[in-house]
């Protein structure tokens, strides 16, 4: 087994559950088709990548979707928020065996194979590796120990969490990566015209 892990984050791609803020501009049924494109890109980006992958579903693991079960473990989210979601995931992949780990989310156009590589070579020689996304948040997190504090007392999903997450690493030594924009909001989805004509 490649030490080396990443962790997917997947919501259920149903109508009326993905995307919601983006609804609200373009409606249920064009969030649902952006979400599923989103989907289908970040599983193409990881496909030939060397390291070990996992995608973590927000309810129900699918077998016959767009993450090849003979490359992606499947397993389910466990937790009553994101913070508490995370800490799990990577708690039970570490007690697996594995000694770097990443996490991303499943929304970012963006992302390419080199933003995953580039992480997991920062991880040689610092102890935390994030990806900021331009919203507050991050895409991508990366660390080779449990650090608890990261996944408590966070607003998720709004613009303070890098910030507030960044406070809890002033001991660590970190690697921050590219800036990129996740696809939440009808402005994010007009900075990339592919998707938007989509819809």
């Amino acid at each position: 087994m490649n030490k080396n892990l990443i962790i997917v984050f997947v919501r259920t791609p149903e109508i009326g559950k993905v995307k919601t803020r983006l609804a609200k501009s373009i409606g249920d049924q064009s969030a649902l088709t952006i979400y599923k494109l989103l989907l289908k890109h970040t599983a193409a980006v990881l496909h030939d990548l060397s390291f070990s992958k996992v995608v973590y579903y927000s309810e129900i693991v699918r077998e016959n979707d767009y993450w090849d079960a003979t490359i992606f473990q499947k397993k389910v989210q466990k937790g009553s928020d994101l913070g508490e979601r995370m800490q799990n995931a990577f708690e039970t992949e570490f007690k697996e065996g594995y000694e770097k780990i990443l996490i991303i989310g499943s929304d970012l156009f963006d992302l390419k194979p080199t933003h995953i590589t580039t992480a997991f070579e920062a991880l040689e020689t610092h102890d935390i590796t994030i990806g900021p996304s331009l919203d507050g948040g991050y895409y991508l997190l990366g660390m080779k120990e449990l650090y608890h504090t990261l996944f408590k007392n966070k607003k998720w999903g709004t613009d303070s969490v890098l910030e507030h997450t960044l406070k809890d690493l002033k001991q660590q030594n970190i690697k921050l990566l590219e800036a990129l924009n996740d696809i939440d909001t009808f402005e994010d989805l007009q900075q990339q015209p592919e998707l938007l004509k989509k819809i």
